[in-house]
């Protein structure tokens, strides 16, 4: 979707309608429960949802009463089978319904359901149809209500998934985050004809116009003149063309602009003008492109003038014809609905809602993004280049994760082929999966990993980093509490930066890591680059802890297992608690790279708790309190977080929040603007990255931000 004056889609190929349903299209059918279908004049959409087996990662603590803990491992690790929903989306030319209904019925084994829910003109025509193939009632529903609500949903809820598109723009597509407020709006929906709807509340729409000139006309006229059956032939055929061939232009009728009336001289001023009076043949690719700018303009037009009759700022462009083709999105001008190339999509059911964290100054123009990858060509190129050279040490990682399994191997190198096509398609179509940035390049990665059942490659990893850590705990706090308060603040910092360089994720850390096994918390306090990165905003914040009456509850976001999460983050914890701070400590929910996750961070507070009585007291009277974040990613989206963390937030009274690490402090949240006090800290580990921010590796950033008053 996308809103007028705004940008759009990659280039290259658009896959094919399918001849015939592989099982790779109509993947888990036999688990399938229920089914939704909408049948279109051209096009048929099945959704089916069903439930799947994947792996996932558990820690368990093992009991250690009456043995020598020194030489047991932590925890427990395991590898567990779960049972989760997905929503499968196909779409595929009426041509092949009867096809794919003798697919899906012959498939069918633990369906719930004697209904399938249909829409679109279709479930009349092909309801017979249906019914006999499938042995399943045909419950229509009203395709109108069904689309608005669907788009309601997609604008609220779902990422990216609406851009604006402006031709020749340095950035072609802006894509726009989920926003609480989305109404009114007008909708133009472009099937076999075109739909106008004005959307002012969940429920209250009216359908205002439309045209029987749509994705119909351009296929059945296209197909006519150029004996091209497909609508994605006909789109390639258009893309390849040049209308000017084919239509008069202002220049034709005047010799240059229209001054009188202010046009340009390259406005088409008659579709297929060209063609009453010149005596040729023309191409079919140039016919494909005239009529393509035809009818869009068309629609275009329509559109702008019923927003202007209604006083509407914000139209959204959806149906199949738009699809992310840029000729189709360059001749409608305006705003563009993202409907995905693939002719098959998945979403898996999230467990647990995710919301804002509440303390969000402006959660409606929060990015969590620092760097638009699609806008800054030498970031991109750079940071393509840098996962694409680290994929095959991530592969050679989670073959290595289980050592047991005998087709790690294969399902490793099936991981990295997977991915390494992901972003070889991302070096030529930047746009082709939404934003391009740091955070959704190492999400996609950990997708890929998990869609190949290696859930955590860096378990052992973190297990064996995590009991190492623990037996220096005591060591670590006993020295900091030998300074003197000052001397102790600084080394606390210190401390928290020289943990967040144990980062797995970063190749110069991982090299290091591998190469010298004896590298140590003070080794990484030797490679801080400190100043002058610190030295203003620790000053400003020292003053804070001198002068100011201690926070009512801290809000800490942990990065890593090991050294950072028990040598940098809960030495820091236990001063703060010292206080008579509170402390919320907000793991990721799933694994990623060597993050700490929830499940561990129990374990390892628990055993820390053993040790210290702060941490001991502050557990037992809930003035620590562990929560999961909602996330499995090495960085932060400030706008998705577990309902359950964002609750305590608002009860605990929240007024600092502390954000770790490369990925959540520089990667996403570097510029987050926030109602209270907050800290963000990291250690370069990047060499370029470093240089371009005028520094060495292994700087240090230190963000102590105020809000303004």
């Amino acid at each position: 979707m996308a809103e007028r004056g705004g940008r759009g889609s990659g280039h290259g190929s658009l896959d094919k309608s399918i001849t015939l349903p592989p099982d790779e299209i109509f993947r888990n059918l036999e688990n399938a429960k229920r089914f939704a279908i909408d049948i279109g004049g051209s096009l048929t959409k099945l959704a089916y949802y069903s439930t799947v087996q994947h792996k996932v990662a558990r820690v368990r603590s093992f009991d250690h009463s009456g043995k020598d803990i020194d030489n047991e491992p932590l925890y427990e690790i395991s590898v567990q089978e779960e049972i989760t929903a997905r929503l499968h989306f196909i779409k595929f030319e009426n041509t092949y319904i009867e096809t794919c209904l003798d697919f899906i019925k012959d498939h069918l084994v633990n369906t719930e359901t004697k209904v399938i829910k249909a829409t679109g003109g279709g479930a009349y025509k092909f309801k017979d149809l249906i019914e006999k193939k499938l042995g399943l009632k045909v419950d229509k529903e009203d395709v109108m209500t069904c689309l608005i609500k669907g788009c309601n949903f997609v604008l609220r809820n779902i990422p990216h998934e609406v851009f604006a598109y402006q031709k020749d723009s340095d950035t072609e597509f802006r894509f726009q985050t989920n926003h609480p407020n989305i109404f009114p709006y007008l909708l133009v929906n472009i099937g076999s004809g075109v739909s106008i709807v004005k959307v002012e509340s969940e429920d209250k729409f009216e359908w205002i116009g439309g045209s029987s000139i749509g994705g119909g006309t351009f296929w059945g006229l296209g197909a006519l003149l150029t004996k091209t059956k497909k609508f994605d032939e006909l789109l390639q055929l258009a893309s390849k063309g040049q209308h000017t061939n084919v239509d008069m232009l202002v220049k034709d009728v005047y010799g240059g602009a229209c001054q009188t009336l202010g046009l340009s001289g390259n406005l088409i001023a008659s579709s297929f003008g060209k063609s009453t009076t010149a005596d040729k043949e023309f191409s079919k690719e140039d016919m494909a492109k005239s009529l393509l700018h035809m009818i869009s303009n068309d629609i275009g037009q329509l559109a702008c003038l019923h927003a202007k009759l209604h006083n509407l700022d914000k139209i959204y462009f959806g149906g199949f014809f738009i699809r992310g083709h840029p000729v189709t999105m360059r001749t409608i001008t305006y705003s563009i609905n993202f409907f995905s190339k693939f002719d098959m999509l998945e979403m898996d059911r999230l467990e647990r809602p995710l919301v804002n964290l509440p303390l969000l100054k402006d959660p409606s123009t929060y990015i969590p993004d620092t760097v638009d990858l699609t806008d800054d060509a030498m970031a991109r190129k750079y940071w393509l280049t840098c996962f694409e050279e680290a994929l095959d040490g991530v592969a050679k990682r989670a073959a290595a994760s289980q050592p047991d399994s005998v087709d790690a191997q294969e399902r490793a190198e099936k991981f990295r082929q997977k991915y390494w096509n992901k972003l070889q398609t991302l070096r030529q179509q930047p746009f082709a999966y939404g934003t391009l940035t740091v955070r959704s390049l190492l999400d996609t990665r950990e997708h890929c990993l998990n869609e190949f059942s290696f859930p955590d490659p860096y378990s052992k990893v973190k297990q064996k980093e995590n009991g190492i850590a623990l037996k220096c705990f005591q060591s670590v706090i006993e020295s900091l509490d030998s300074l003197g308060w000052e001397e102790r603040q600084f080394a606390l910092v210190k401390g928290l930066l020289a943990g967040n360089v144990f980062d797995w994720g970063a190749k110069a850390v991982s090299d290091v890591l591998e190469s010298e096994p004896q590298f140590g918390f003070e080794e990484a306090k030797s490679k801080l680059q400190e100043r002058p990165w610190l030295e203003d905003s620790y000053s400003q914040w020292l003053e804070r802890l001198k002068e100011g009456p201690p926070h009512k509850c801290a809000l800490i976001f942990a990065d890593n297992s090991g050294i950072d999460i028990i040598l940098g983050v809960f030495p820091f914890v236990r001063e703060l608690l010292s206080r008579g701070t509170e402390v919320i400590l907000a793991c990721n929910s799933g694994p990623a790279l060597n993050d700490v996750t929830y499940s561990e961070s129990l374990i390892v507070t628990e055993r820390i708790a053993a040790m210290d009585p702060v941490i001991h007291s502050a557990l037992r009277d809930e003035k620590l309190l562990l929560v999961q974040t909602g996330s499995s990613s090495p960085c932060l989206d400030l706008s998705r977080l577990d309902q359950g963390l964002a609750v305590l937030v608002r009860e605990r009274q929240t007024d600092l929040v502390v954000i770790e690490g490369m990925g959540r402090a520089i990667h996403t949240n570097y510029y987050a603007v926030l109602r209270c006090e907050s800290l963000k800290l990291a250690v370069i580990k990047n060499s370029w990255l470093a240089d371009r921010l005028g520094g060495k590796i292994f700087s240090v950033i230190f963000k102590y931000e105020v809000p303004c008053k």
